[in-house]
């Protein structure tokens, strides 16, 4: 009887290590990762790019927040304009209107008196004295205006044109003058001066007062009250100025433009007083002509009336 053998029999560890081994796969190098699948759910994983470093600001200069903060506004600034720049060369330009004229910009009244006079012309003395009060737009009693323009130049001593002349007919204006004769007018006026009180329109001294009014000649130089032997408000006779002045006595200086412009009389004394006293301040004015100006003195002469059109003068006119 053969005995069976029960033990079963082991297995062999070189079989079994050989599977364990050839079970474990070496890693793969530059192995790519497999795609997914289109229509396949899940997180899709992303590389990050490497962002540069924030440049370091400094406290100040150039690479302060603030520099930094201003260039970059600037150089945007500058972006916006180039594009609006080519952006607005194919667009039409926009049409202006031209400016008009000062006869257009006057009022209805205004534009209806000045159809009257023919600018591009000039009328004799006494036409365009009775146009001047003819075609005067104001409701109030205007002032006729003179504008004699002179061959001169004022930056020059001998060629600053000035002088006083008496109206036949008058100013037709009231006039305060102040007088300086006597210690105590010079208490009462410097007491107003001092204050900066200037209530009068004009003011004559003697030449003894003159030192003592030097120290206000800021105060009244300015406003043309300073008085000046030239315009005869220093004088030995203030009754006599005095008088001259309530009677129309007028003061004309030229401007630095070498114009004359002076007053000589209202709209309401009518052409003919008008002309009497046109006719003396040109008088006046001609007879203060400097030795040093040679050839054709008066250049050009203009009448107007208060916010009323001008007109030009022939000189030939003129007497």
């Amino acid at each position: 009887m053969v005995q069976a053998n029960t033990k079963k029999a082991k297995p062999s560890t070189k079989a079994t290590q050989k599977p364990a081994a050839a079970a474990k796969a070496a890693p793969v190098k530059n192995r790519k990762p497999q795609s997914k699948p289109e229509g396949t759910a899940g997180p899709v994983k992303t590389t990050a790019t490497a962002r540069p470093p924030a440049p370091t600001l400094a406290k100040a200069g150039k690479r302060s927040a603030k520099a930094v903060g201003a260039a970059e506004a600037a150089a945007a600034k500058k972006e916006r304009h180039a594009a609006d720049k080519t952006s607005g060369q194919n667009s039409p330009l926009p049409v202006s209107k031209p400016p008009r004229s000062r006869l257009e910009r006057a009022g209805k009244k205004y534009r209806e008196l000045a159809k009257q006079i023919d600018s591009s012309r000039s009328y004799p003395l006494a036409e365009v004295l009775a146009l001047a009060v003819k075609t005067s737009p104001t409701k109030f009693d205007a002032t006729v205006e003179l504008h004699i323009n002179l061959a001169v130049n004022p930056t020059q001593a001998d060629q600053n044109v000035r002088g006083t002349v008496v109206l036949p007919a008058g100013s037709g204006k009231t006039v305060k003058v102040a007088v300086l004769a006597s210690d105590e007018d010079a208490e009462q006026l410097f007491q107003k001066l001092d204050k900066g009180n200037i209530d009068f329109d004009s003011l004559v001294a003697t030449p003894a007062m003159m030192p003592k009014l030097g120290k206000y000649a800021k105060l009244l130089g300015p406003k043309g009250l300073m008085p000046n032997p030239k315009s005869g408000t220093v004088t030995t006779e203030p009754a006599k100025v005095v008088k001259e002045m309530a009677a129309g006595r007028l003061e004309y200086r030229v401007d630095a433009a070498g114009i004359i412009h002076l007053a000589v009389g209202k709209v309401s004394f009518g052409a003919d007083k008008l002309l009497a006293n046109t006719e003396a301040v040109l008088g006046s004015i001609r007879s203060a002509k400097p030795a040093s100006v040679k050839g054709a003195y008066v250049k050009s002469v203009f009448a107007a009336t208060s916010m009323g059109p001008s007109l030009r003068i022939d000189l030939t006119s003129l007497s």
